[in-house]
């Protein structure tokens, strides 16, 4: 992830600091043994049939809650609650909702969504559109 801090505050480089940390852990902090696969909490905490995956929900909807400071469009919360809501219908399917978790990472879109509304917030008149900017967030 890019980090260009330059034109944040004090306390939104420390905020963008924890989101980062907080979407590392959800979705891709450690190592899956004999791979080079990465899982966060969301993916374990998953496995717990019904609860895990409203938990891990609400940890998204909380780190959304966070990014929202930054002033988002709505356009950008949308594709944001439209991840959480995705990672939370296909990762409540019993085993294939946790490898579903695994690969979607809705944590770390989101963070890709709220770096580039960064960037074009940054940049005067917004900012080059790239490819990048479709839908769900994906470079």
């Amino acid at each position: 992830m890019a980090r260009r801090r330059g034109a944040l505050s004090a306390d939104e480089q420390a905020l963008l600091a924890r989101l980062e940390r907080l979407s590392r852990l959800l979705d891709e902090q450690f190592l899956f043994p004999g791979t080079n696969v990465r899982v966060g909490l969301d993916a374990i905490i998953g496995l717990i049939p019904g609860v895990g995956d409203l938990l891990t929900g609400g940890l998204a909807l909380y780190l959304f809650f966070l990014a929202r400071r930054f002033g988002l469009p709505a356009h950008v919360q949308a594709r944001m609650l439209a991840n959480i809501g995705i990672d939370m219908a296909f990762g409540s399917v019993p085993l294939l909702g946790d490898a579903f978790d695994v690969a979607f990472r809705a944590n770390r879109r989101n963070l890709r969504l709220l770096l580039q509304h960064l960037e074009r917030r940054r940049t005067p008149g917004g900012g080059p559109r790239t490819k990048g900017d479709g839908a769900l967030g994906r470079n």
